[in-house]
């Protein structure tokens, strides 16, 4: 099945079709392999969920997917997402659903890094040169040795994700991701290296390379040596 109507509008890219499945259902499947995932907790806007419900009853999940609602913002969804967890979650992996090639082995390292040093980040080195710049003008070349792109998932212990989140919303803090919110609080954020097929699909020509990197996956149980 591919994207629910939409009003005749483009299928948002979670949606789009690669191989034998929508973006978002090869992502949940790499969740549903991975050890250290006792339940995944989909952020769903309420006009979508009737389609997605389908799509998770063919597919079968061997975990539970349980859905929340989608909120305004990526803040406000992962906020009712954690409302929405088990109670008995220890720690709590935040993904983009538009990473469908984040391998099941990585994402069982970033929750036992989490469980022991509290916040954990996957992240690749720049490979590019950094500009720093105001209305158009370079205002310094950053450091590239220190530069590291962010990538999910994003893991933390439960609780402290929760007391950054109380806190954020508290005092009107708006983050670009998860960790954001826990630099805020004034803790430390570990980053391990993630993968470069972990790619994030966000424009019509990411599509082709999604469909090649589907074709050549391997045995995702292994950790990949980049």
């Amino acid at each position: 099945m591919g994207a629910p109507a939409d009003s005749g509008a483009a299928p948002r890219k979670q949606f789009l079709q690669i191989g034998d499945a929508p973006v978002i259902v090869h992502t949940l499947r790499k969740f549903d392999r991975a050890e250290t995932i006792g339940a995944i907790v989909v952020a769903i806007r309420a006009e979508d969920r009737a389609s997605f419900e389908e799509l998770l009853a063919a597919e079968k999940f061997s975990k539970p997917v349980i859905l929340a609602d989608g909120g305004r913002t990526r803040q406000e969804s992962v906020q009712n997402a954690l409302d929405a967890a088990p109670a008995d979650a220890d720690v709590a992996a935040v993904h983009d659903a538009v990473r469908p090639f984040v391998r099941p082995a990585l994402i069982d390292k970033a929750v036992r890094l989490a469980a022991a040093e509290g916040a954990v980040i996957l992240g690749m080195p720049a490979v590019d040169t950094v500009k720093q710049v105001t209305q158009k003008i370079v205002q310094a070349t950053l450091p590239r040795e220190r530069i590291m792109m962010a990538q999910t998932p994003q893991a933390f212990q439960i609780g402290l994700l929760r007391e950054a989140y109380a806190v954020a919303d508290r005092e009107g803090f708006v983050g670009t991701d998860e960790a954001s919110l826990l630099e805020h609080l004034g803790r430390d954020v570990h980053v391990m290296r993630g993968s470069w097929r972990n790619i994030k699909i966000t424009r019509p020509e990411d599509i082709p390379l999604a469909r090649f990197l589907l074709e050549t996956e391997g045995d995702e149980t292994e950790e990949p040596q980049d």
